[in-house]
């Protein structure tokens, strides 16, 4: 069976990858719309990229309105600043909301509409040309078709899809990972650990993704804790805005479970960060669907040193699960009582949480059989 397998225009990585990238994104158009939040400013981040921008000769406007998830409306704005500024390129810069919203803005300045208009459809044609510049290792925005935004009308996180939400150029410097704190860095690393799990054993997974995911997890467990322990030590900050590159393209090309499926309800209702509600989730769902893919399990142990290649699948498959067990342990992540919600409210919404879920299509990609009752059981044990 023949396989289609998708990636940014371009990449470039390692320290020095803006400065590498400059000649390239001054010719992508005349004025870039900088999508970004207002940390990204205060630490100086986006004045190292628009001083890029001008060295390259490109003239430059900044939206910084991307202060949390995005939602509809923080899209609807950035497409006013594009149109009104005269923009015709994008650079997308911090973690995964900027960059999501870098691709919505550039989705409904080509198309019209609302976001809202896109959901379940394939977003295809060419859109006003991308440069991604992710400031954490963790989303893998930078390397997917995928952006999600929320509806704040309906409170789902819509999960928007196509190849023109690619981004042409993605640039990988760890500068701007040298500043992370450490809660964001367990998030996001908690993040791309979980594309990269769901990735190797999706339904839809494929010879190229599987060595991608492979080549991820190994990362990630290996330098994870100490990007997290020590902020300042380059090489794991290399090694994990690497990871996350890698497991962004895997899922790209195979997709997630249901672990995102069960994630962006909780992030949509009770705001709970992307990386942190797939943290909360990876423990009892991993634990579920185990039995369905012990073999792809038992391949992520050996590939990482947990298991020798002679032992059996079951046995190696469940050193998996302790090993992500001990990770999220020692890189602090909350559970969700730590996270302040109300027992009350969390499971009343378990109903809803389910359904959008299980409409998310995401479930439908795990090698175990998902229903909604499953996954209303699951919510119920994250308590």
């Amino acid at each position: 069976m023949a396989d289609v397998f998708l990636g940014p225009g371009r990449i470039f990585s390692g320290r020095g990858a803006l400065d590498l990238a400059a000649d390239l994104m001054g010719k992508l158009g005349k004025k870039a719309l900088v999508v970004t939040d207002s940390v990204m400013e205060k630490l100086g981040n986006l004045e190292r990229v628009t001083d890029t921008l001008s060295k390259a000769g490109a003239a430059w406007a900044v939206y910084t309105g991307i202060d949390g998830e995005p939602d509809d409306g923080m899209i609807e704005r950035g497409v006013k600043v594009y149109i009104e500024e005269g923009c015709d390129f994008l650079v997308g810069l911090g973690g995964g909301s900027p960059i999501d919203s870098m691709k919505a803005i550039a989705m409904i300045v080509r198309y019209g509409g609302r976001p809202g208009d896109y959901m379940g459809k394939l977003v295809t044609g060419v859109l006003p040309p991308m440069v991604a510049v992710p400031t954490t290792a963790g989303t893998g925005s930078e390397a997917t078709q995928f952006t999600i935004i929320t509806d704040r009308t309906s409170q789902v996180k819509m999960l928007l899809k196509g190849p023109a939400l690619m981004p042409d150029v993605a640039v990988i410097d760890p500068h701007f990972m040298m500043t992370v704190p450490r809660r964001i860095t367990a998030a996001t690393g908690a993040d791309a650990l979980t594309h990269a799990l769901e990735a190797y054993t999706s339904r839809r997974a494929q010879p190229l993704s599987d060595t991608f995911a492979l080549s991820a997890c190994d990362r990630i467990f290996r330098f994870l804790k100490k990007a997290w322990e020590d902020g300042e030590d380059e090489e794991s900050r290399v090694q994990m805005s690497l990871a996350a590159l890698e497991a962004g393209i895997a899922f790209n090309n195979s997709s997630v479970t249901i672990i995102h499926g069960m994630s962006r309800p909780i992030g949509a209702l009770f705001h709970v960060p992307h990386g942190i509600s797939n943290a909360m989730l990876l423990q009892v769902c991993l634990e579920y669907i185990v039995d369905g893919v012990e073999e792809r399990f038992g391949d992520i142990a050996i590939r990482c040193g947990f298991a020798e290649a002679d032992e059996g699948k079951s046995q190696a498959a469940r050193k998996v699960l302790k090993a992500v067990k001990r990770l999220l342990d020692d890189i602090a992540i909350p559970g969700i009582r730590d996270y302040g919600i109300s027992r009350e409210q969390f499971f009343e919404s378990i109903p809803k949480m389910a359904r959008d879920a299980y409409a998310s299509g995401s479930p439908s990609n795990t090698r175990k059989e998902i229903t909604v009752e499953v996954m209303e059981e699951l919510y119920r044990k994250l308590w």
